[in-house]
């Protein structure tokens, strides 16, 4: 077997922390983090297209990943309880929601999903929260207080939701049966509808919202209590996006009758403007995180095609080989 050193000439170096300025093909193992580790090269981002829903609609949920994700519910309103999965090449319908929803929370995976509250297609805003087990769809315990517009994170074992109208600022806390209301947001009730979301249950990030100038306001959760933190660049509601608390995307959105592609990363600290999307979209679904990520569907009102889907990518960068 070939060895590292017969064609580098030298042996993969044991350091303590990554190289601060290390170079194309240069190879590493990190003591500290247990992890075998390469550059790559100048780190490279894009969105690029990706197979179209089989129906067009907006104001739907999204779970999962870049390529294994669900498309839940929707708007116009007979559409309220299609749900498609997708394979990172093509999208099919699976089965439909116990109750059309639109404007509502989901979370979770392509296996294990939560659809939460939201706006029938008749009728007040939901209570009514559902579970998915990669097959079927089943009412669980509902939420304490009825919104549309709000937005959720976390797992079907242990979720959080928050925003939404009316009375936004609410938080609950799903412990895998019954919801429980926990702390508030600190922003007014007024601009925290049309959120986007990424974490955990217990360490979140809440991110743009309403207002017809849409805002760029950003709120972390410690699993107790919510602290404002930087703001986006560019303030706008209806936006998407996925992640962690300290490494989230958010991606679309904009003020009122306007529609942006922009699309910004956190590094936990401040948000940064990295590559556009394709396509200006707002209330539109979305999955994945920082790395990877899925936007799909579109406004009906936008002269686009509402089923269109771009695939978020990043190549090239410090890559872990192998970690013990």
């Amino acid at each position: 077997m070939t060895k590292y050193r017969e064609i580098k000439g030298t042996l993969i170096q044991n350091v303590s922390a990554d190289p601060p300025a290390s170079f194309e093909g240069q190879v590493w193992y990190n003591t500290t983090s247990n992890a075998l580790k390469i550059d790559n090269g100048p780190e490279v981002s894009a969105w690029a297209t990706g197979g179209d829903l089989n129906t067009g609609r907006q104001q739907m949920g999204g779970a999962g990943t870049h390529t294994a994700a669900l498309s839940i519910g929707g708007n116009p309103n007979p559409l309220g309880p299609l749900v498609e999965s997708y394979n990172g090449t093509s999208w099919t319908e699976v089965n439909d929601l116990n109750t059309g929803k639109f404007r509502h929370a989901a979370t979770g995976t392509q296996t294990a999903a939560l659809a939460v509250g939201g706006e029938p297609p008749d009728g007040p805003n939901q209570t009514n929260t559902e579970l998915w087990n990669g097959t079927n769809w089943t009412e669980v315990n509902n939420t304490n207080f009825g919104r549309r517009d709000l937005t959720g994170t976390g797992t079907p074992a242990a979720a959080l939701i928050f925003g939404g109208s009316p009375d936004g600022e609410f938080c609950e806390l799903w412990n895998g049966t019954n919801w429980t209301e926990v702390n508030d947001l600190t922003r007014s009730y007024t601009i925290d509808d049309y959120m986007a979301s990424s974490g955990t249950s217990t360490a979140a990030l809440g991110f743009t919202g309403g207002g017809a100038a849409g805002t760029g306001a950003t709120e972390s959760w410690n699993g107790t209590n919510w602290t404002e933190v930087n703001d986006l660049n560019t303030a706008r509601w209806g936006a998407e996006g996925g992640g962690t608390q300290t490494a989230a995307i958010a991606f679309g959105g904009g003020p009122y009758n306007t529609q942006l592609t922009v699309t910004e990363t956190w590094n936990g600290t401040n948000w940064t403007e990295v590559n556009d999307l394709n396509t200006a979209r707002i209330e539109h679904g979305g999955a994945g995180n920082t790395s990877s990520s899925l936007a799909f569907g579109n406004d009906q009102g936008i002269p686009t095609n509402p089923a269109a889907t771009e695939e978020w990518s990043i190549s090239g960068g410090i890559r872990t080989i192998t970690s013990s």
